[in-house]
């Protein structure tokens, strides 16, 4: 790497639309259909380029184009000062060797498959005065989610934190539970996120009715509280239910690690993005030494369910990818599938995926820039 200098930085946002809209969450509005990846693709005096997720300004670029790709890295993955091309970084380094990101990682060179959640199960009901016709709503989307190959399924939930009376949409968050796991078999993973929208005691009301339907996590129940954990935890165990503690997407408190460490929380999810990939590759095994697993956060921005995967063969008690569906011109997955739950990662170079030109350039003229050497 000593003698690859990096002498041109594109970067723009891609736009993308999912299947249908995402509707709310506990706390906000409507989340919509669109997605608009930030690339940046990197380029070589050699012509060699990779690409992926970055959020670098023009300034910020203008700054260090020129560097030498041997600068960029650290003993452990990509230094500080450069984590904010980290994404094209690993994709260029996988492009120059020939190789994927994930058998760089694990030094496999099998077929490689990743357990994976649809997590487009949103609080799309509102508009329905029935809970049983939301209820079969919700289920009809799980049903869709299926239909793409999917086993494992997140359900927002937290309707009565803002959008319905608090006992009415508890109510609904429950017979949507029971109508999803009807619909989905009892084979499916089931995972429920109320981004902060319950307290503990609306989370023991939850989860002991809906105990049936054997829920796999609570995700984001209220915001982070070691004492609230403790007695949720020992809730659980005195009720006989396995289900996990999951936290990390929203404030993403730095005390989580020590906490998950001392058995409150069972599974991680700081964000793919923040604090990124090289964090992520640092605390994987980490929390794998504590028994704690990984499941990163991510949504809006699509490429993430793809770097996800690759994060995948570095940690042992990886969970799931955080699979958000949507089709972006510009960003060719077709090496990538889903069946059975599992997302089938392409053994091609670097993260496996393809940056069609003409969207891009398109795109860089519309909002993005280009900096040479």
């Amino acid at each position: 790497m000593d003698n690859v200098r990096i002498e041109r930085i594109e970067w723009a946002r891609l736009a993308g639309e999912r299947p249908r809209k995402a509707g709310c969450n506990s706390r906000l509005g409507e989340h919509g259909l669109h997605v608009r990846p930030a690339i940046a693709r990197l380029t070589t005096a050699d012509g060699a380029s990779g690409f992926g997720a970055s959020w670098i300004s023009r300034k910020e670029a203008a700054s260090i184009v020129g560097f030498r790709l041997s600068d960029a890295f650290a003993a452990s993955g990509v230094a500080e000062e450069f984590r904010v091309l980290e994404y094209p970084l690993w994709d260029l380094v996988g492009q120059l060797a020939q190789r994927p990101v994930y058998e760089m990682l694990s030094g496999e060179e099998d077929d490689f498959r990743v357990p994976c959640y649809d997590t487009s199960l949103y609080i799309d009901d509102l508009h329905l005065e029935e809970n049983a016709e939301a209820a079969a709503l919700i289920a009809s989307e799980a049903l869709e989610g299926k239909a793409r190959g999917h086993g494992a399924f997140k359900i927002k939930v937290g309707r009565g934190a803002v959008h319905m009376p608090l006992d009415a949409g508890t109510q609904r968050d429950i017979d949507v539970v029971h109508a999803v796991r009807d619909a989905v078999g009892p084979d499916a993973a089931i995972l429920l996120d109320a981004n902060n929208g319950y307290n503990l005691n609306l989370t023991k009301q939850v989860l002991a009715a809906t105990a049936d339907a054997n829920v796999y996590w609570m995700e984001e129940a209220f915001h982070e509280d070691a004492r609230l954990y403790g007695l949720l935890k020992d809730w659980l165990h005195a009720e006989g239910l396995e289900t996990r503690i999951a936290d990390g997407e929203g404030d993403a408190s730095p005390n989580l690690v020590g906490w998950a460490k001392d058995g409150l929380v069972d599974i991680l999810q700081y964000d793919i993005f923040r604090p990124g990939f090289s964090r992520w590759l640092e605390l994987g095994p980490e929390l794998d030494a504590s028994g704690v697993g990984t499941a990163p956060h991510h949504y809006g921005g699509h490429y993430g369910n793809y770097v996800s995967c690759h994060l995948a063969a570095r940690v042992d008690r990886f969970e799931f990818v955080e699979w958000d569906d949507a089709t972006t011109p510009g960003l060719d997955d077709s090496g990538y599938s889903i069946s059975d739950g599992l997302v089938s990662v392409p053994r091609k170079a670097g993260f496996g995926l393809g940056l069609e030109e003409e969207p891009f350039q398109r795109a860089c003229a519309e909002n993005g820039f280009e900096i040479r050497l």
